[in-house]
């Protein structure tokens, strides 16, 4: 299960990563709605990322702690 979730929070990083390069393309291209709108779902993206990888700390604080007692 730590896998996944760390395989989880690298995916949503790298979602958040892609949605940050179009948003940029997009408001390079003066498409500010778009630009918006990718801006908002790499935010997105950003906190359920940090989310997981807060999950994926505490599970191996958790297992770190069981295996010294």
């Amino acid at each position: 299960m730590l896998q996944s979730s760390h395989d989880r929070a690298a995916e949503l990083h790298n979602l958040a990563a892609h949605a940050h390069q179009g948003a940029a393309t997009a408001h390079g291209k003066g498409d500010h709605l778009s630009a918006h709108e990718l801006s908002r779902q790499a935010e997105e993206h950003s906190r359920k990322a940090h989310e997981e990888s807060t999950d994926v700390r505490k599970q191996l604080e958790q297992t770190s702690s069981e295996s010294r007692k």
